[in-house]
């Protein structure tokens, strides 16, 4: 019955029949390659089926807590630089016995590959990886930090010797416009058996689709759930009464803002590049949208829990009325049309195709106007002064802000000396010390204006009425195991 499921799954994704009640239906927005992307580089979908057949030492639920993985249980010591984990009885897919030693060697190997990454930078707090006697594995920290686990769960840090993982799910198709993922029993987990697997489970049929067609799959009925919808495309999707119970949004941690790509033209100075962030008025920037709970950013640390220490930038036009930011404003781009005569206050930007963007356009072209500064958007692949940056935070740390910004893997001006201070803090054991550094490197990056906040990413989904195992977190975090009905 579940092989013929499949079989029907396959041909209805083609357009041939209808699919079955038994196959989960799945697309995420966005290309066929993001999809099948390979390697430690993935995109939003690629995440999501790794993390689906591919576990690391720890995993996130449907709600974004960290759960076991690979690993059954762990222990954090005492002055919580020290992470043991005690594995589960498994075997690699190989058949060769999942040891200490070998988890060890695969996750060294997995650390060093990300190297050159923003998440090989989040990962530099890993001081080593040790193999300890039976099925025990310790990782040390260089110093503590309370969001370790909720790093190690990230997709990339799966498994994957050889290239393959140990589930939770197992892909047994990958030849069609659809990924076929099936949730591997609970004793081929190590767990116990249970005898009702296979009637409270179902597999699941993973596409990726552009925004349009997949509401519209989804509201003809032939998708169950839409996953990693955007701003952009956001008023695509009906968001009154009568689509309550079907869209789910997640106002998530992260970063959604402009980054500035070359200081040049009007954007050359910092203080003109801070003259554009005080010229939005966050709140008519985002009043079109109508999201109950969207909150607008000026800080580049806006919306972390952690308690950081005040800005100490030389500019604290942050306090002042928005009026007064205006008028501070102008005065710059007044100043600057002085000095340059023959050249227009103009600044370039790119957008993602949609009708939200339209929306931020309209927005953000109108606040700059009052300032004085004309807002052209740029299409296709010619380089924009302005670049929507639009991310979902990893873990709550400034830690992994700060690191987006590094001049290793960030599009947007940097500072290789606000890089070295994160370096210094990721070594430094003092508590009072480390935020001191951090703090002098986010007045560094707040200073340079090399990226300017708008808001908090949103992240929307669409879903069926009888849909379990999905729940909106501030991490946008949905993986797919859970859709398949397994209790375990």
């Amino acid at each position: 019955m579940r092989i013929l499921a499949l079989l029907l799954t396959m041909m209805a994704l083609a357009g041939c029949a209808e699919e079955p009640d038994e196959v989960v239906r799945v697309a995420f927005v966005g290309s066929q390659e993001d999809l099948v992307a390979t390697g430690l580089r993935l995109s939003f979908p690629a995440q999501r089926v790794r993390a689906a057949t591919a576990q690391g030492l720890v995993q996130f639920d449907a709600s974004g807590q960290v759960v076991p993985g690979l690993a059954e249980r762990w222990i954090v010591t005492d002055d919580g630089s020290s992470y043991i984990f005690r594995l589960k009885e498994r075997d690699w897919t190989d058949g060769t016995p999942m040891t200490a030693q070998s988890v060890r060697d695969e996750l060294a190997r997995t650390l060093g590959d990300l190297e050159g990454t923003s998440l090989g930078l989040d990962l530099d707090i890993v001081r080593d990886v040790r193999a300890m006697a039976g099925r025990v594995v310790e990782i040390r920290l260089r110093r503590p930090m309370p969001q370790f686990l909720q790093l190690l769960a990230q997709p990339e840090l799966g498994l994957r010797p050889e290239g393959n993982g140990l589930g939770p799910m197992r892909l047994v198709d990958t030849e069609n416009a659809a990924r076929v993922l099936m949730p591997m029993r609970p004793e081929e987990r190590g767990l116990p058996q249970q005898d009702d697997w296979d009637a409270a489970t179902r597999p699941i049929a993973v596409t990726a689709l552009p925004a349009e067609k997949a509401i519209l799959e989804f509201s003809e009925g032939r998708l169950d759930a839409v996953f990693n919808g955007q701003i952009a495309t956001l008023p695509l999707v009906d968001t009154g009464p009568l689509a309550s119970g079907t869209i789910r949004l997640d106002l998530a941690r992260g970063l959604f803002g402009l980054d500035v790509q070359a200081a040049r033209g009007f954007l050359a100075s910092a203080e003109n590049r801070q003259a554009i962030s005080m010229a939005i008025n966050r709140e008519t920037l985002l009043a079109p949208f109508n999201i109950a709970g969207w909150q607008g950013a000026e800080r580049l640390f806006a919306n972390t829990q952690e308690a950081l220490p005040e800005e100490q930038t030389e500019e604290r036009w942050f306090d002042l009325p928005y009026e007064q930011r205006v008028a501070l404003a102008r005065s710059r781009v007044e100043r600057w049309r002085a000095a340059n005569p023959e050249r227009p206050a103009q600044v370039t930007i790119s957008l993602p195709e949609g009708p939200g963007s339209e929306l931020l356009l309209r927005s953000l072209g109108r606040d700059l106007r009052n300032i004085g500064v004309e807002l052209v958007r740029l299409t296709g692949n010619v380089e924009a002064d302005l670049v929507l940056r639009d991310r979902v935070a990893r873990y709550d740390s400034e830690r992994w802000y700060l690191n987006q910004f590094n001049c290793s893997v960030s599009q947007s001006l940097c500072d290789p000396v606000a890089d070295r201070l994160v370096a210094e803090a990721t070594l430094e054991a003092d508590p009072a010390q480390r935020a001191l550094l951090l703090a002098e490197a986010r007045t560094i990056l707040t200073e340079l204006g090399g990226y300017i906040p708008l808001a908090t990413p949103i992240r929307w989904s669409l879903l069926r009425g009888n849909m379990t195992g999905f729940s909106e977190n501030e991490w946008a975090i949905h993986p797919l195991f859970p859709l398949s009905g397994a209790p375990i």
